[in-house]
């Protein structure tokens, strides 16, 4: 059901090499990738688990959920941004991907996902 639409969002975004839907606990539900040597999988189990862990730090603080967060090496931006109280997109952006692009397609993507989740 999902893998329609992770092929549309995912050709939105320039530079895209992977885009996962995943559930809270770090397992993906449905992915797109153009490398298949990337391990999806490890990659959201630690990149999911840091964004929950960075969630609860922050509702101590009382600042807010977390919506998006972004890791960039030297290789790749990674980015995890929540869909639903139990869901994440994790988005592998290549070197020559559009940052800002990238960011607003999975706020849109928020909102085109968010309903067929809860």
């Amino acid at each position: 059901m999902f893998l329609d639409q992770l092929s549309r969002i995912s050709n939105r975004i320039e530079g895209a090499v992977a885009l996962s839907l995943v559930a809270k606990d770090g397992i993906p539900v449905e992915s797109v990738s153009s490398d298949p040597d990337l391990d999806l999988e490890v990659l959201a189990a630690e990149l999911v688990a840091q964004a929950r862990s960075i969630s609860d730090n922050h509702r101590e603080l009382d600042v807010g959920e977390v919506q998006q967060l972004s890791v960039m090496t030297d290789r790749l931006t990674l980015m995890v941004s929540s869909v639903a109280s139990d869901y994440y997109l994790l988005l592998v952006l290549g070197p020559e991907g559009n940052y800002g692009k990238a960011r607003f397609e999975l706020r849109r993507a928020r909102l085109l996902l968010e309903e067929d989740l809860s």
